[in-house]
Order: C-alpha cells, then sequence, then structure tokens
C-alpha cells in the first residue's frame, strides 16, 4: 500500500479569488510595499517564499500552545496548509529571536531633544560640552550615563556622529545635534531595524484589532486626497510639529512611568510603542496586466 501523497500547492487549490474580497485587498495593500522592498533590494520571491512559510509555521505553532504538542505536526500543516515534511523541516530550523529594544543611541537622543535642561529658551537641543566641568554642567558625556552605564559615552557619541546625527567639533570638544529625528544617514541596518520594529508593531495593533472582539489597540489615521505639491509642503510641516509635541510630551511621561513602577516594585515586563507616520503619493490608476511584445 503507497502512503497516500501530500499537498504540493495551495490547500484546497486556494487562490486569491476564494478570499473574501476585503481580506484580499487588504492583503495586497500589505504585501504590495514589502514585495517593493524585496525588488529593491534584490531579494528573489522565493526567498520571500520562505520567510513567509517561516511566519505561517511559527504564528500557527503559537496559535497552537503547548497543549497540542502530540500531534503539533499534523495540526500545524492542516492550519498552514503546507504538507507535513516542510512543517517538519522548518520546526526544526533554528531562528534565534530578534530582541525589540531602540538601541541607547536612540535613547539618548530622545533624551537629548526632550530634556528641558537641554533646551534652549525656543526649545531646541543645546550644544553639549563633551565633558563635564567642576560646576556640574549639562555635557554629552552625564547625559549618556544618564541613559545607559553600560556602553561607554565616548561610544555613543562615536555611533551618532556614524549615522549622522550628531557632531562632534574636536577643535572645542562639543557636540550639537543636526536634526530632530532620529533618521539615520550611513546605517542601512539600522533603518530596516526601524522599518521592521515600526511597521511590525504597527501591522501587529491592526491585525489583533481586526481578530479580536472589541479593538483593544490604539490605531487610527487621518487621510486627505486632491491636495497639490505646495499643500504637501504645509502638511509635512504640520505633522513635524504634531510629532514633536507628542515626542516632547510622552518621553519624560514615560520615564516617570517606568521609575514609579521602579520604585513600587511592580513586574516590568511590558513594553509600548507610540508611532506616528505620514505618506504622500500620486492618486494613481491600479496597476495593470504586464504585457510584452513578441520580438
Amino acid at each position: 500500500m503507497t502512503p497516500p501523497s501530500e499537498p504540493h500547492g495551495p490547500a484546497g487549490g486556494e487562490g486569491p479569488s476564494s478570499l473574501d474580497p476585503a481580506l484580499a485587498d487588504a492583503l495586497r495593500a500589505v504585501l504590495a510595499p514589502l514585495a517593493r522592498l524585496a525588488l529593491a533590494r534584490g531579494v528573489s520571491c522565493g526567498a520571500v517564499e520562505e520567510l513567509l512559510k517561516e511566519m505561517f509555521v511559527d504564528e500557527a505553532m503559537r496559535a497552537q500552545g503547548a497543549s497540542a504538542s502530540g500531534r503539533m505536526v499534523s495540526r500545524i500543516s492542516v492550519a498552514t496548509g503546507l504538507n507535513r515534511r516542510e512543517v517538519t523541516r522548518l520546526t526544526r530550523a533554528e531562528r534565534a529571536p530578534r530582541a525589540v529594544r531602540q538601541p541607547p543611541s536612540s535613547e539618548v537622543f530622545a533624551r537629548w531633544i526632550t530634556d528641558p535642561a537641554l533646551r534652549d529658551a525656543d526649545g531646541r537641543p543645546v550644544e553639549l560640552p563633551r565633558l563635564p566641568d567642576e560646576r556640574g554642567s549639562p555635557s554629552f558625556e552625564t547625559l549618556a550615563r544618564s541613559v545607559t552605564r553600560d556602553v561607554h559615552p565616548r561610544s555613543l557619541l562615536d555611533e551618532l556622529c556614524r549615522i549622522g546625527v550628531a557632531r562632534h567639533d574636536e577643535a572645542t570638544d562639543r557636540v550639537c545635534l543636526l536634526r530632530a529625528d532620529f533618521v539615520p544617514d550611513a546605517d542601512r541596518g539600522g533603518m530596516l531595524g526601524f522599518l521592521g520594529d515600526n511597521v511590525g508593531d504597527h501591522l501587529n495593533a491592526a491585525v489583533a484589532n481586526v481578530t479580536a472582539a472589541v479593538p483593544i489597540h490604539f490605531e487610527q489615521a487621518v487621510f486627505a486626497d486632491e491636495l497639490s505639491e505646495t499643500a504637501l509642503v504645509a502638511v509635512k510641516a504640520l505633522v513635524r510639529d504634531h510629532w514633536l509635541a507628542l515626542v516632547h510630551g510622552a518621553v519624560p511621561a514615560l520615564e516617570a512611568l517606568i521609575e514609579a513602577d521602579r520604585q513600587a516594585g511592580r513586574a516590568q515586563d511590558r513594553r509600548v510603542r507610540i508611532g506616528m507616520y505620514s505618506y504622500a503619493a500620486p492618486q494613481t490608476a491600479p496597476v495593470g496586466p504586464a504585457e510584452e511584445s513578441t520580438p
């Protein structure tokens, strides 16, 4: 007797046409930017498919829970449509989870732009001497040590300068910020990390709200069309002003809450990410079918 063959294609012949139209549209909207990123970085469809299989298996395993460990492979196979051989291969692969934590350099930046003692009368971050003086005036070193003692202040300064966020004047031994937002110029890996963390948490919040009986995360947006390029300049300024207001209010409040939890001895095992974004693009028609002329 020959064993039954396992499916190699989508379970039950599923395709986009079999999905709920609203769900299909949502998935396309989410996947299109990912396809654009993969194409821009030379990543093949096959490589992305392998990553997608990994995530399907990981999420299916997480959804099953420990009680289903006896028949986990079969349960995951049914849930994902992947055959048991593929599920076994993917569950045996070792993948170290990536910690979701902002680098210390970004924490130093956030403290610098929000601490009233480090801003001038107009609310702009002040230039700091690299080392403290005998009077105990603010310095970059004291700022860095107030954030972490696990990384040397000079290493944090070098990193901020490397990614184009700060500048160190060797002649005066003073440090100044070059921008009002933490967007590294020279760190592609760091930018991809921000992309994964920020978009990942945003999408986690949106998916949790859709799948839960009652929305549990704040996730809203304001949108408009029929704008001109001139209007978009004003929109960018509006967004920047609101972002700075949010940062200046949220960072000190979060630091105070962390300290209150520490003083009260509460378990500090939760994290939060508060984001804000804007996106502008031409009002375009949907992409049509590709055509190839014959020679």
